[in-house]
């Protein structure tokens, strides 16, 4: 798929509408798109490739926006394989063609990908820029955010930020969805642990003169009302409840806590709760009920007595929020067990 974003900038990224399992773990019923750009101009730079599940596609949109064209350089925002994956196949392709990245960047991609890059890298720090004809972009360093190698690239001319994976969402781009609930779960299951990190990038950001676009790796491209996601960023990595409401997550053997839990939920509900989500740990989305702990201000941790601890389900959902920096929310522990009961203690 090729698209304008500006005269001289052109979308030419991929959807993958069969993944299944995103990064082997997370469902993505609608898919995911893996973005790559391309700026025009008397230099010729592309921003990312995609990963080499869609490369043959990639290369189609690629060589339709070149228009007989060669590319002089590419930039890697991230090294990570689902953004990187077509690089060899690009280098094969065009040997010439120039890497953009920064130490890191050099010092990981052999470890994923058979590729020389000693000739070809251009390495980068913060603050330097690439002057591309009319285009002057300028390199920003965003580690952690979420590899350490990351780096994000404003287009002074056209303002644009391209984040790399911040401001990602899960489903493909030809997806008709609120963009808030696929980002809110792509975040806190993928970036969520790193907080800080993201709130360095957010100040760096602030400091730009202009930002009339924002082009993420997933996900859409970002054009109207950019406080509004940067205000979600902003509560979502300093770990502020988003909205008042209550996540139960339970873990059930037989059923019966199950049965607890959501017995709870209407009664919290006849209550006037703002909002009441319910998951069976067991059963439901993980990555969902992550979302969901994150986005309100306080949870319920529903769960039988298991081999002297707690439901298995719910020790993955626990080790999750733990290495995610759950903080700042009131949680309450239901514990079920007809002999030894310990869940509550180990929950």
């Amino acid at each position: 798929m090729n698209k304008n974003i500006t005269e001289s900038v052109i979308y030419i990224g991929v959807d993958d509408k069969y993944v299944g399992l995103f990064e082997s773990q997370y469902d993505v019923p609608n898919g995911i798109s893996y973005n790559s750009y391309l700026i025009k101009d008397e230099k010729i730079v592309i921003m990312d490739s995609v990963d080499s599940r869609e490369t043959y596609r990639w290369f189609e949109n690629l060589e339709k926006a070149l228009d007989g064209k060669k590319p002089d350089y590419i930039v890697i925002s991230h090294a990570e394989p689902d953004h990187s994956g077509s690089l060899k196949a690009l280098l094969d392709k065009y040997p010439e063609i120039k890497i953009v990245g920064n130490a890191k960047t050099f010092a990981m991609l052999g470890q994923f990908f058979d590729v020389k890059t000693d000739e070809n890298a251009v390495t980068v720090k913060e603050g330097d820029t690439l002057e591309t004809g009319k285009h002057t972009l300028k390199f920003f360093t965003a580690p952690m955010v979420h590899w350490p190698e990351v780096m994000v690239t404003f287009d002074t001319t056209d303002k644009i930020v391209f984040t790399a994976d911040a401001f990602g969402k899960f489903g493909t781009l030809d997806t008709e969805e609120d963009w808030a609930c696929e980002a809110r779960r792509y975040y806190f299951n993928i970036i969520g642990k790193y907080g800080a990190q993201v709130q360095a990038l957010l100040k760096k950001l602030a400091a730009l003169d202009e930002v009339k676009y924002i082009c993420p790796l997933h996900g859409p491209i970002l054009s109207e009302n950019i406080e509004y996601y940067v205000d979600k960023y902003n509560t979502w990595s300093s770990y502020e409840p988003e909205d008042k409401g209550v996540t139960i997550a339970f873990g059930s053997i037989h059923g019966n806590t199950g049965d607890c839990a959501k017995k709870l939920a209407e009664l919290l509900e006849k209550k006037g709760v703002e909002k009441v989500s319910v998951f069976d740990l067991a059963r439901d989305d993980m990555a969902e009920a992550i979302e969901d702990a994150f986005r309100y201000d306080r949870l319920v941790l529903a769960s039988a007595t298991y081999d002297g601890g707690m439901f298995p389900a719910m020790q993955d959902f626990l080790n999750r929020l733990a290495s995610k920096g759950y903080k700042k929310r009131t949680v309450a522990f239901i514990e079920n067990g007809s002999w030894a009961p310990i869940a509550a203690k180990a929950m």
